[in-house]
Parts: structure tokens; C-alpha cells; sequence
């Protein structure tokens, strides 16, 4: 079956909301992990390898389970309210 279109700009908006989500939640982490309210970027000449790194896999973690668990209630909504799963047989991001 075909994806729903009502699904094209839902998952736009829900692909903007997840960023934000996992912004927020990015930064309330570092907070607690390391007491900054900054987290080090890849250029940051005065933080080491372990802290970007380490910066960085939290940032993707967290990236990847907030967008999992936005996709994941914005497909079970389009299925409660058409009947059609969103992503055909196979699953999965295009």
C-alpha cells in the first residue's frame, strides 16, 4: 500500500519536533554529565578527544532514540486513523 499522504507533512513537522526534543534533551544531559552548559564541538581546540567524543555519542544516542520513539507514535497515529502503517512492508526510513 502507499504511504498515507497525510503522513508527508506529519512526518515533517514530527522530524522538526524530534530534532528540537533531542536538543533540549542533549543539552540537559551534558548539564548533568559534566556540570557545562556548553558541550564541546569537534573544533574546540581547548577540549580533548575523550570529551568530544565522548559529547558526541550522547548527542547521537539521544538523536536516535528521540526520533525513534517520534516516528514510532506519529505511525501507530497515522495507523489508528487510517488503518494503513506508514511504511509499507518493508519499514523503515526512505
Amino acid at each position: 500500500m502507499k504511504l498515507p499522504l497525510a503522513y508527508k507533512p506529519m512526518g515533517f513537522v514530527m522530524g522538526w519536533v524530534s530534532g528540537s526534543l533531542a536538543g533540549l534533551a542533549f543539552r540537559k544531559t551534558w548539564m548533568a554529565i559534566r556540570h557545562e552548559e556548553d558541550a564541546p564541538d569537534a573544533l574546540d581546540k581547548e577540549r580533548g578527544w575523550g570529551e568530544i567524543l565522548l559529547a558526541a555519542a550522547v548527542q547521537g544516542a539521544l538523536f536516535a532514540v528521540v526520533r525513534s520513539a517520534v516516528d514510532r507514535t506519529g505511525a501507530k497515529a497515522i495507523e489508528r486513523s487510517t488503518g494503513v502503517w506508514p511504511a509499507g512492508d518493508k519499514g523503515g526510513r526512505d
